[in-house]
């Protein structure tokens, strides 16, 4: 019985023919009866999962030993270690000037947007399902343990290690709020009235109200997500006829796409026409951070929109400042004795000047805060100390300037200020004899500087792949209202005992379900295009970001601002088939046997491919990473199809640097018929580069009505700065995840 408390691995086999007309559990049975001693016990016992429905694999408990053993065996492809992931919030849609619900609920209610996250609250007012039609006939997916409806049409649950914390439930129903919120965010029906306890009222919206959701709980409070869990729900939700595919998680390091969960599902999806949206994660603005990196998976960051939740700070003097946070607490004006953290430590408790003034758990000395404002100098922005300690209030003081753009929800009167004016409240504090100040209830302002990227959005430049930009695009991210779980902390505080129908968040995890839900609108209208062509079409159509408010560039947006009318008639789309992906592979140093590992196929080959640069993957944008000391020196090609009007001409403008010549040849692409293809390159040069910043340019196409517009960036790398090499993934194991946690990208 030692096995069962090993590892959990999952495998990809060899397609073998009877795979086509057979396959069955007893198939994976057998092998594990064979590898295990011959015990039917232990093999049923390690049996977890068993892929079957969309492409063939298992997942089971093993021991190091039989891992070894079974990896040579001749059926096996691939054994991956079983990592986690983390999960990475209706204002939004009239930022975007988009009027959810335009084309008619019969074309939307054929489209069903699958949701790998934490779950659902079915009772939520944005998932009622009146006047919905029945799911399409197409459809084929179950619901678990809820009663679903003519909205949501599917919902499974996975959990391979069968651990289920006192704070969860064991069936799709969210614990934790987060895929209620991105699920409703996309999708959710229309609610007037919505608010969070008051603030941001008005009616909220998905981007696709009449859409259906398919729900596949893989995320799990305190447990994070399983990889083995996320391939099981792949293969069920590309069986059951999802549509679109919405993963707000991911992992906090990229891993070589044949261990990464989220790209060989995605790989599989593309295959079934299905594209996958994801998060680009919450590691910003550091850069080269961003995660969900294979080209065949949409990429989102996340920016803001023109409103922002404040709650100011008044002082006895009758000093003013503006503080950031989403405040529902009504002190009415009244004010209160106000301290400075650090004057207050818990000594007797083992605390002193550093743990006091972060606020930190039991560094504050109750007697002295109780029914007081605590002013903390937090590097964590954390006011959890003052919780303990009784105080009435908090005033975090946040030392990281490029983090001041997040509205945090807190279990008590606070609000978050920039260094500056917490200095100056702490000036006010020590030469005041006594003090005073209050923490007025939050409003909503307008924000003239919107869009920018929010500070916390994972940025480029792509650590596994140079030559391909990510993230591809951005979306509202910041400050989202959306549905809630009424049994979540709507702060995510044990202190927090509010309850929430709405919730106001902010993350990546908030902008991809914009994203997914654009795809799904482009793909009503369409739904005969290809993952590639709806990508390109939200890619090409995207507005242009202001680089002055983004000194990170396209590695922080990539092709633009998400534009979802414009998304629908793109004029041109860079497609993309599974076999350009496996031609990029065997491009980027995959071998016949590392790309089995991904495509799951037998027949998967690399053979008489040699590894090179990513120039010739039919992507929307155009990437150039040069090591320093190296010049410039790039050629393209490229082909687009014409899914706009049957004859039409469109002539090319390039935007660029002087220090970079540009050549695109021919200048001018001519159709006749829609559906027609048109070849074009695209040859980059110029000096050699040092420590040279990123220079973006455009390649864009013009025919008089649509403007089918490509980012083009040239910076420079140290070499081997990135990767061992660019194009071995197996020696970038080092970027892979060596915990056993992946995040929802919060």
């Amino acid at each position: 019985m030692q096995c069962l408390n090993n590892s959990i691995f999952y495998y990809f086999f060899s397609v073998l023919q009877f795979y086509f007309t057979k396959r069955a559990i007893n198939d994976d049975f057998d092998l594990l009866f064979g590898l295990l001693d011959g015990s039917a016990s232990l093999a049923k016992e390690s049996l977890v999962y068993s892929y079957g429905r969309s492409f063939n694999g298992f997942a089971a408990k093993l021991s190091p030993p039989e891992v070894d053993t079974f990896s040579k065996m001749e059926r096996v492809i691939s054994v991956i270690p079983n990592h986690k992931l983390h999960l990475h919030t209706t204002h939004s849609w009239e930022f975007m000037d988009f009027s959810p619900g335009k084309i008619r609920p019969q074309e939307e209610g054929n489209i069903v947007i699958g949701f790998l996250d934490s779950g659902i609250w079915p009772e939520s007012e944005s998932f009622n399902d009146e006047g919905m039609s029945p799911p399409p006939a197409k459809w084929k997916g179950k619901c678990h343990n809820i009663t679903c409806n003519n909205k949501i049409i599917g919902a499974r649950y996975y959990n391979s290690e069968g651990l289920y914390p006192t704070t969860e439930f064991k069936s799709p129903r969210d614990a934790i709020g987060h895929g209620t919120h991105t699920s409703s965010t996309a999708a959710g029906r229309e609610v007037d009235g919505a608010s969070f306890l008051g603030l941001a009222k008005g009616t909220a919206t998905g981007g696709v109200p009449n859409a259906r959701i398919a729900v596949y709980k893989v995320c799990w409070d305190m447990l994070g997500c399983s990889n083995a869990d996320i391939l099981a729900a792949f293969d069920d939700a590309i069986a059951d006829g999802v549509d679109i595919l919405s993963m707000s998680l991911g992992s906090d390091d990229p891993q070589p796409f044949f261990d990464d969960a989220l790209a060989i599902g995605a790989f599989h999806a593309m295959k079934h026409g299905v594209l996958s949206s994801a998060s680009a994660g919450n590691s910003g603005p550091s850069p080269a951070t961003a995660s969900n990196l294979a080209p065949w998976m949409l990429t989102v960051a996340a920016s803001s929109m023109d409103r922002k939740f404040i709650s100011q700070v008044v002082l006895g003097n009758g000093e003013i400042y503006p503080g950031i946070a989403v405040n529902s607490f009504k002190l009415n004006g009244t004010s209160f004795p106000l301290v400075w953290a650090g004057d207050v430590a818990n000594y007797s408790g083992g605390n002193g000047l550093l743990n006091a003034k972060n606020c930190l758990p039991g560094s504050l000395n109750s007697n002295k805060i109780a029914g007081k404002i605590v002013l903390c100098n937090s590097v964590l922005g954390d006011y959890t100390g003052v919780v303990m300690a009784n105080g009435l209030g908090a005033i975090v003081s946040f030392p990281i300037p490029f983090l001041i753009d997040i509205a945090l929800s807190y279990p008590l009167p606070a609000t978050q200020v920039k260094t500056g004016d917490g200095d100056a409240i702490l000036e006010y504090i020590r030469t005041t004899e006594n003090p005073i100040g209050t923490i007025l209830v939050g409003e909503t302002w307008k924000d003239i500087m919107a869009p920018y990227v929010a500070s916390f959005s994972s940025r480029g430049p792509n650590r596994l792949n140079p030559e391909i930009l990510k993230p591809d695009i951005t979306a509202p991210g910041l400050d989202i209202l959306a549905a809630w779980s009424p049994v979540a902390s709507p702060s995510g505080s044990p202190f927090d005992t509010r309850k929430v129908k709405f919730n106001v968040i902010s993350g990546t995890s908030m902008s991809c379900p914009h994203a997914s839900a654009v795809a799904a609108y482009v793909k009503a209208l369409h739904p005969n295009w290809s993952p590639a062509a709806i990508k390109s079409a939200i890619m090409t159509t995207a507005n242009v970001m202001d680089p002055r408010k983004n000194d990170d560039h396209e590695f922080a947006y990539g092709a633009g601002h998400v534009n979802p009318l414009a998304a629908t008639n793109p004029g041109l789309v860079y497609n993309a088939s599974e076999a350009d992906y496996i031609h990029f592979l065997c491009k980027q140093g995959y071998n016949t046997s590392t790309l089995k590992q991904i495509t799951g196929e037998s027949n998967a080959s690399c053979d008489g491919i040699v590894p090179g640069r990513a120039w010739d993957l039919n992507y929307p944008t155009f990437g150039v990473a040069v090591e320093d000391g190296q010049s410039v020196n790039a050629t393209f090609t490229r082909t687009v199809t014409n899914v706009a009007s049957a004859n039409s001409t469109y002539r090319v403008t390039v935007q660029m640097p002087s220090s970079v010549n540009v050549e695109v040849h021919p200048k001018e692409l001519s159709f006749s018929t829609v559906g027609e293809k048109k070849t074009f390159t695209v040859k980059v040069s110029g000096p050699k580069m040092v420590e040279q910043p990123i220079q973006s340019g455009t390649i864009v196409w013009k025919d008089g009505v649509h403007v089918v517009r490509s980012p083009l960036i040239v910076y420079t790398i140290t070499p081997n700065s990135m990767t061992t090499s660019p194009f071995r993934p197996t020696e970038r194991i080092g970027f892979g995840a060596n915990s056993n946690n992946w995040n929802m990208h919060f």
